[in-house]
């Protein structure tokens, strides 16, 4: 990284110039075992009618800044990538350089802690945990469903300590989420990922006078 962050411009341009670009129709093509698990785990299909506007603005990137548009796929879900695709397509060239560069070092960091271990080894994954509380006590076989981007994507339900762990060992993914806990109604607790890498622990007390949430 430190390699690339020295380099002059032309450099880290023809280094960005080989990254495969993202889009559904690149699984087909010669990837490396790497690009194409990520970019299948994204599911760039749930972009559904928007997969045309971003066809579309991946080629206008790639014909302004020369080089494909590059994320870290594992860190983000369909929508959040065309969000993003929207908002830097129009940097200036520096900046732009700079934030391909960054998603480069995203992609690489999680590549390589898939392949070693050991001290200073960087936490490239995050956590979802949540609690409840009815009563003053702790709530057993309580259904917590999680959904994102409109779709489930898991549930569970709480043990007796009243505490589940809905998602670990991977990166969370930047874009709003919703959890509904079950509790005779279902309570929805809304939030956005910013930050993939951040171990969430989120506790809901339930009684008389309403619904408590801290994060």
């Amino acid at each position: 990284m430190d390699l690339v962050r020295s380099a002059d411009a032309p450099t880290q341009r023809g280094f960005l110039g080989g990254h495969p670009a993202l889009s559904a129709a690149a699984l087909a093509t010669s990837l490396t075992a790497d690009s194409a698990a990520e970019q299948a785990a994204l599911g760039l299909a749930g972009l559904d009618d928007a997969a045309g506007r971003f066809a579309a603005l991946s080629a206008a990137y790639e014909a302004r800044h020369g080089f494909a548009f590059i994320i870290c796929a594992r860190r983000h879900t369909p929508s959040s990538v065309l969000a993003q695709l929207e908002r830097r397509l129009d940097q200036n060239e520096a900046a732009e350089r700079a934030a391909a560069l960054g998603e480069v070092f995203f992609i690489s960091r999680l590549r390589l802690v898939a392949r070693v271990s050991g001290p200073g080894v960087p936490n490239t994954t995050g956590s979802l945990a949540v609690t409840v509380e009815q009563a003053g006590a702790p709530a057993a076989h309580i259904r917590v469903e999680l959904w994102r981007d409109g779709a489930k994507m898991c549930e569970a339900t709480t043990g007796a300590d009243g505490a589940v762990v809905l998602l670990q060992g991977e990166p969370l993914r930047i874009e709003p989420h919703e959890l509904r806990v079950h509790v005779g109604t279902v309570i929805p607790v809304r939030w956005r990922v910013t930050e993939p890498e951040a171990n969430v622990q989120v506790a809901l007390a339930v009684g008389p006078e309403g619904v408590r949430v801290s994060m």
